[in-house]
C-alpha cells in the first residue's frame, strides 16, 4: 500500500482501535481500557507497514507470529482482528466478555481465530514466544535451502510494564539472548502505571539496560503516538539479525481520555459514559458507537490484498521448492501435519524391556526409539539432561552455531522452559518435550495450565518422583505434585510401573492432543512384563484374583510391584487379591465404564490403594469401605529403602493394611 494513503488513514485507524475498544469495555461493564488506547499507534504501524499475514487464512505457514502478552488488553487484539478482515465481526465486539462470545476477557487460543496464544498471566506471552521464534530458526535450518527459503517470518511481542515486572519474562529473555534470535521482536508499551499507580512505587530498573546486558539489540521511541518512529524502529529491529530486539515506545495509559490518560484508574475499569463521551469529542470522533469509517475499512482490505498476495507468492515458491527437493517438501508437510508416524507401535522392539531399571532410563530408552518416527522431536532439560535421560542422541545440540539441533540446553530456569517449550508447539512442526526433577513442576504448573488449556502436544518429562530420591531430603521427595498435575483439567498424566508401561505412555503422547505428564522414578524397578498395550487404558488387571476376589489392591510406577508381592503373600493366607496397574488415573476415567467394571468390579468393596505420594484423589477409586497406604506428610533425608520402610511403604504393612480392609467388610456383610 503507497506511504501516502497510510498516513491519510493512520489517525483515524488508530482513533478506531481507540475508540472501538472503549466502546466494547464499556458496553460490557468490565475490561481494560487503557492499553488499548495508549498502545493502539504501536499496534496500529505493526499490522499495517510490518507484519506479513493474511486473514483469510489465519494459519498460513509462513505468517509472522503476533502475541499480545499483555493480554489484558485483549480490546485491542479484537479490534485488530475485526477491522484486518479475520472474520470478528462488529456484533462479536459488542459481545465483549459475554458467555460463550469469540472475544472473551482475555485471548483464547483455538477459540478466536486469529490469536496465536492464550495470554492473560503476565509475562508468559513474552517467554511462549521465545519458543516460536526458536522454532522458526530450527525449521529454516533443517528445511531452507539456496533460493528456496520457505521458512522466513518474524514473531512480534507486545508487552507492557507488568510483562517485565514477572520473572519469567527475565529467565526467557536470557535464552533468547543466549540463542540471538533476530527474528524476534518486543514492543516494550512502556506507560509507568500498573494497578496500583505509579511503577517506581516498585519498578525503577533500566528495562532497556536489563535487556542489553542479556544480549539483546534495544531501541527507543519516545513519542507513543509517532507512527513513523515506530515504524523506523521495527525496521531497525528487523535489520538486526544476530540479536532479539526490544524496542521500548513511550505511552501514556489511557491516550485520548482527559480524566484518565496517564492514571492507574485507566488501567482495568471501563471509562464511564460521561468518560467515553469526552474521549470522543478529544479525539473529534462524531461516529455513532460501534462505527469504523470507511476510509479505515479500504485501507485495511488493500492491506488485505496484499498479505494475500504475499500468501499466494509463498505457495508458488513452495512448488517450485516442491519440485526441485521432492522429500524435503513431503518432510516438511509431514512435520508441520502434526502427525506422528505410529508405525512404531506395531514393532516388538519397541515394547522390549529387560531386566531392572529405573523408569528415568526407560524413558530415555522410549525417546531415543521413537526419534526414528518423529524426527521432529524438540526438547531438553533444566540443566538436569544426564539425570532426566532427555537427551536425543546424534540429533545435536539447538544453539546459534547449530539451528538444526534437536537438544536444548534451558539452563536452570523451569517456568521459562516450560513456556518456551509451549511455544515450540505453538509454532507447528516440532514435537516438544521438556524435562526437569518431579519436585520442580511446582515452578512449571502455570505454564502447564495455559499448555492445557490450549489444547497443546506437549510431553513433560518428570524424574525423580517420590521420596525414592532419598537423600535429597523432603525439598526434592514430590509428594502433592501428583496431585495437583491430575487436578488440572486436560493434563494427562502416566507414572509407569516398568519399562513397557513407559513405552505406553509415550505411544499415547504421540497418538493424543493435549498436554502429557510422565512421573518417573530415579531407583530401579523390576520388569514386570506387563502389557504396553493394556497399560494405554490407564489401568489394567495384573493378576484378576480369581472370579471374585476379596479385595482389589491398586498401585502406580514403583508401588505396583509392593502389590503383586503383597498379593502372594495374601494368597498364602487364603485371601484372593486382584493386582491393578494404574498408571494413569486421567486415561482410565475416559475408558467406557463397562470397562472399568471388569478392571474395579463395584460388587467388590474391599480395596486398597498405595501410592508413595498424596492421597488425594484415591478416594474415588476406593470409596467408604475401602483405604489408602499413602504418604500423609513430607519425606525425609536417608536412603532409599530406609525411607519406604520408615513410611509404610512396604510389603508387609501392605499386606497388613489389606488384612484389615477384608475384615472391615466381611463384618459389613
Amino acid at each position: 500500500m503507497q506511504k501516502e494513503l497510510l498516513h491519510a488513514v493512520d489517525e483515524k485507524a488508530i482513533n478506531t482501535l481507540r475508540v472501538l475498544s472503549a466502546e466494547a469495555i464499556e458496553k460490557a461493564k468490565s475490561g481494560h481500557p487503557g492499553l488499548p488506547m495508549g498502545a493502539a499507534p504501536m499496534a496500529w504501524t505493526l499490522f499495517s507497514r510490518h507484519l506479513s499475514h493474511d486473514p483469510s487464512d489465519a494459519k498460513w505457514d509462513n505468517r509472522d507470529r503476533f502475541v499480545l502478552s499483555a493480554g489484558h488488553g485483549s480490546m485491542l487484539l479484537y479490534s485488530l482482528l475485526h477491522i484486518f478482515g479475520y472474520g470478528l465481526e462488529m456484533e462479536d465486539l459488542k459481545q465483549f466478555r459475554q458467555l460463550g462470545s469469540k472475544t472473551p476477557g482475555h485471548p483464547e487460543y483455538g477459540h478466536t481465530v486469529g490469536v496465536e496464544m492464550t495470554t492473560g498471566p503476565l509475562g508468559q506471552g513474552l517467554a511462549t514466544a521465545v519458543g516460536m521464534a526458536a522454532a522458526e530458526t530450527r525449521m529454516a535450518a533443517h528445511f531452507n535451502r539456496p533460493g528456496h527459503e520457505i521458512v522466513d517470518h518474524y514473531t512480534y511481542v507486545i508487552a507492557g510494564d507488568g510483562c517485565m515486572m514477572e520473572g519469567i519474562s527475565y529467565e526467557a529473555a536470557s535464552l533468547a539472548g543466549t540463542w540471538k534470535l533476530g527474528k524476534l521482536i518486543v514492543l516494550y508499551d512502556s506507560n509507568n502505571i500498573s494497578i496500583e499507580g505509579s511503577t517506581d512505587i516498585a519498578f525503577t530498573e533500566n528495562v532497556a539496560a536489563r535487556f542489553a546486558a542479556l544480549g539483546w539489540q534495544t531501541l527507543r521511541v519516545e513519542d507513543g503516538t509517532d507512527v513513523e518512529a515506530i515504524s523506523m524502529a521495527i525496521s531497525v529491529a528487523k535489520a538486526c539479525t544476530d540479536k532479539p530486539s526490544m524496542i521500548e515506545i513511550k505511552t501514556h495509559i489511557g491516550q485520548g481520555c482527559p480524566a484518565k490518560q496517564g492514571k492507574a484508574s485507566a488501567h482495568g475499569e471501563p471509562l464511564g459514559a460521561d468518560n467515553l463521551a469526552e474521549t470522543k469529542k478529544t479525539l473529534g470522533w462524531d461516529l455513532p458507537p460501534f462505527t469504523v469509517p470507511q476510509e479505515v475499512y479500504q485501507a485495511t482490505a488493500q492491506l488485505q490484498e496484499e498479505g494475500a498476495k504475499r500468501h499466494a507468492d509463498w505457495n508458488a515458491a513452495f512448488k517450485a521448492y516442491e519440485a526441485a527437493f521432492p522429500e524435503l517438501a513431503a518432510e516438511y508437510t509431514r512435520w508441520m501435519s502434526g502427525q506422528a508416524d505410529l508405525s512404531f507401535l506395531s514393532k516388538g522392539d519397541y515394547w522390549a524391556f529387560e531386566g531392572s531399571q529405573a523408569t528415568r532410563n526407560t524413558s530415555g530408552e522410549v525417546l531415543n526409539r521413537l526419534a526414528p518416527y518423529v524426527p521432529n522431536l524438540m526438547g531438553g532439560a533444566a540443566d538436569l539432561t544426564p539425570s532426566t535421560k532427555s537427551n536425543l542422541k546424534g540429533f545435536g545440540d539447538y544453539g546459534p552455531e547449530n539451528r538444526d539441533g534437536a537438544n536444548i540446553h534451558f539452563g536452570v530456569r523451569e517456568l521459562a522452559m516450560a513456556a518456551i517449550t509451549n511455544g515450540l508447539a505453538l509454532h507447528g512442526g516440532l514435537r516438544p518435550y521438556c524435562a526437569t526433577f518431579f519436585v520442580f513442576s511446582d515452578y512449571m504448573k502455570p505454564v502447564i495450565r495455559l499448555s492445557a488449556l490450549m489444547n497443546l502436544p506437549v510431553l513433560f518429562i518428570l524424574t525423580h518422583d517420590s521420596i525414592g530420591v532419598g537423600e535429597d531430603g523432603p525439598t526434592h521427595q514430590p509428594i502433592e505434585q501428583l496431585a495437583m498435575l491430575r487436578s488440572i483439567p486436560g493434563v494427562t498424566v502416566f507414572r509407569p510401573a516398568d519399562g513397557p508401561e513407559t513405552a505406553a505412555a509415550y505411544a499415547y503422547a504421540m497418538q493424543n492432543g493435549g498436554p502429557v505428564a510422565l512421573a518417573l522414578t530415579r531407583q530401579n524397578l523390576p520388569t514386570l512384563q506387563a502389557s504396553g498395550i493394556d497399560a494405554m487404558r490407564g489401568g489394567y488387571l495384573i493378576s484378576s484374583g480369581g472370579k471374585q476376589p476379596d479385595i482389589l489392591l491398586m498401585a502406580t510406577g514403583s508401588e505396583v510391584h509392593l502389590i503383586i508381592e503383597a498379593a502372594k503373600k495374601l494368597e498364602e493366607m487364603g485371601i484372593h487379591a486382584r493386582v491393578i496397574s494404574m498408571p494413569s488415573l486421567d486415561v482410565f476415567d475416559r475408558q467406557p465404564e463397562a470397562y472399568k467394571e471388569t478392571v474395579l468390579p463395584c460388587a467388590v468393596r474391599a480395596r486398597l490403594a498405595v501410592e508413595a505420594g498424596s492421597s488425594m484423589g484415591w478416594h474415588k477409586y476406593v470409596g467408604l469401605d475401602g483405604d489408602v497406604v499413602c504418604m500423609e506428610g513430607f519425606g525425609a533425608s536417608g536412603p532409599a529403602n530406609r525411607l519406604f520402610e520408615h513410611f509404610g511403604l512396604t510389603v508387609d504393612h501392605v499386606v497388613e493394611r489389606a488384612l484389615a480392609v477384608v475384615d472391615k467388610n466381611k463384618q459389613k456383610a
